[in-house]
C-alpha cells in the first residue's frame, strides 16, 4: 500500500470517528446514517417495538437502516455479538430476546458511544450485556464463541472489509449465523458511482454491491447467503437484510439427538 493510500485511509477513518462522536453528542435527537429520510431509517425502523422495550434515548440514538435483532430471529439462551453497537438499542433488544440465560456483546470503537450505551443499558435494567471496545476488523473475542452476529449499518463503514468477514467467521460457532442490516449497492454501480451518491460516513460510498457481499461471505466459508433489499437509501443503493450461516464442521460439532425415551451423552 502506498503512503498516499495509507494517508487517505487514515484521513477517512478519522472522518468516520469524528462523525460518530458528533452523533453520540447529539444522542437526544433522532437521525439516520443511511438516508436523509427519518421516516424510514433510524428510529423509524423500530416502529414495531412495544412501549418500554428500550429507553427513549437509545431509540432516538439509532443511526441504522433496519432492526437486526428481529432479522436474526434470536432465541432464548443464545450468545449474540453486535458489531458497532452504538447507543445500545440493538444490544438491549437482543438481551431481552435471548433472556437471562443468554448473553449479548456490544462492540464499538468509540468511548463516547460505549458510555452512551452503558447509560441506556443501565436505564433499561439489563444485566446480560457486556460492552467491548475494539474494531470490527479485530474482534476481541475467542474463536467459535458466538451463536449470532448482528450489525446495523456498520460494515459499510469499514476500510478493510475482508478482515471484517474473516473475523465474523472466526468468532462464530459452527452452526452460528449472521442477521445483519446494511446498505448494499446494486451490482450495476461502480465504486465511483456509489461515492457520487453519498459520503462514506453516511453509509453510502463504502457500501458493498450484492456480488461483492456474496464473494466475501463465500471467501470465509459462510453459506446460504441471502441478501434482500428493503428500502431505497439512494439511487441504486438500498437498506438490506443479509443472512448467512457457518456450517457445522463435522458430526462432533453437531447437536446430539436423543432417542425417544433415552438420554443424551
Amino acid at each position: 500500500m502506498s503512503d498516499t493510500t495509507t494517508t487517505a485511509s487514515g484521513t477517512l477513518q478519522e472522518e468516520v470517528r469524528a462523525y460518530y462522536r458528533a452523533k453520540a453528542a447529539e444522542a437526544e435527537t433522532s437521525g439516520a446514517c443511511c438516508s436523509p429520510d427519518p421516516n424510514t431509517f433510524g428510529p423509524a425502523a423500530y416502529d414495531e417495538i412495544g412501549p418500554g422495550a428500550a429507553p427513549d434515548t437509545a431509540l432516538l440514538a439509532s443511526l441504522g437502516c433496519g432492526n437486526p435483532s428481529a432479522v436474526a430471529e434470536l432465541r432464548e439462551g443464545e450468545t449474540v455479538l453486535d458489531l458497532g453497537s452504538g447507543g445500545g438499542l440493538d444490544v438491549i433488544l437482543s438481551a431481552r430476546r435471548v433472556g437471562p440465560d443468554g448473553r449479548v456483546f456490544g462492540l464499538d470503537f468509540l468511548e463516547e458511544m460505549l458510555a452512551l450505551a452503558a447509560r441506556n443499558i443501565e436505564d433499561a435494567e439489563i444485566d446480560n450485556v457486556v460492552l467491548l471496545k475494539g474494531t470490527i476488523e479485530s474482534i476481541p473475542l475467542p474463536a467459535k464463541t458466538v451463536d449470532v452476529i448482528i450489525s446495523n449499518c456498520v460494515i459499510n463503514l469499514s476500510l478493510n472489509k475482508p478482515a471484517v468477514f474473516a473475523e465474523m467467521a472466526r468468532v462464530l460457532a459452527p452452526g452460528g449465523r449472521l442477521g445483519i442490516s446494511d446498505v448494499v449497492a446494486e451490482d450495476r454501480l461502480s465504486p465511483d458511482e456509489r461515492a457520487q451518491r453519498g459520503g462514506h460516513s453516511q453509509c453510502i460510498a463504502g457500501a458493498l454491491s450484492v456480488g461483492e457481499y456474496r464473494e466475501l461471505l463465500d471467501a470465509v466459508g459462510l453459506k446460504d447467503a441471502e441478501i434482500v433489499f428493503t428500502q431505497e437509501a439512494a439511487d441504486g443503493l438500498h437498506a438490506a437484510i443479509i443472512r448467512a450461516r457457518k456450517p457445522v464442521d463435522n458430526e462432533a460439532d453437531a447437536p446430539q439427538e436423543c432417542a425417544p425415551g433415552g438420554t443424551c451423552c
